[in-house]
């Protein structure tokens, strides 16, 4: 099945965390002290019930199945409890109350799914350094595992880590449609603009899925 295109266009971004935000069709990031205490909505699609067991990374992806680990070896990231992220009635996306919670969001695929699933995570917050710290440091070739609810852990291996000025940001290129299971993960980055409370860029990693483990 193939996911909708999410939407067209990235403005600013949050003093801590990329948050993204749907008004009117527009992706905003928002700063942490805007958030919602909203109840998070429905995830779009329920956890897929296939019993565990060996997968090829094959182009249709997996069924669906929410996210309940991630370990990203190469920056020292272990992150339990993987919190849905869903939309406040303003549009924005809900983003983790704290500085090492882990967020994805569920209007997106998720990982091992075709397309492009989005997990994110605070850079810092409230002068807490945070999971998403090192997220930077990433290179070609790195892996990134996600453990799925359904019992099986995804594998991901990065292609591509880029920093956007808000301004600037490539909205279809991060969040478009892709044929096969991918991951995003995005904080923010660059320098910090104190007279905002926001960081003026985006750190964006981008990876492909390459195995599966039972």
């Amino acid at each position: 099945m193939r996911h909708p295109r999410l939407w067209p266009a990235v403005t600013a971004v949050g003093a801590a965390l990329a948050a993204v935000v749907v008004v009117a069709l527009i992706f905003v990031f928002s700063a942490p002290q805007q958030q919602s205490q909203s109840q998070l909505p429905e995830p779009a699609r329920q956890q897929g019930t296939s019993q565990p067991g060996p997968i090829a990374a094959t182009p249709s992806g997996l069924p669906a199945a929410k996210p309940a680990s991630l370990t990203i070896p190469a920056i020292d990231v272990q992150a339990e409890g993987i919190k849905d992220l869903g939309l406040t009635p303003q549009g924005e996306l809900e983003v983790p109350g704290d500085a090492k919670t882990v967020g994805w969001f569920t209007g997106a695929p998720s990982p091992g799914e075709a397309g492009p699933a989005v997990l994110a995570a605070h850079v810092d917050y409230k002068h807490v350094p945070g999971t998403f710290s090192r997220l930077k440091e990433l290179r070609d070739g790195e892996q990134v595992r996600v453990g799925r609810a359904d019992g099986r852990t995804t594998i991901f291996t990065v292609y591509r880590v880029d920093r956007y000025a808000k301004a600037q940001f490539p909205t279809d290129q991060v969040y478009g449609d892709t044929a096969d299971p991918e991951l995003r993960l995005i904080t923010c980055g660059g320098e910090f603009d104190r007279s905002s409370g926001n960081y003026l860029d985006n750190v964006v990693v981008y990876a492909r899925l390459t195995a599966v483990e039972a």
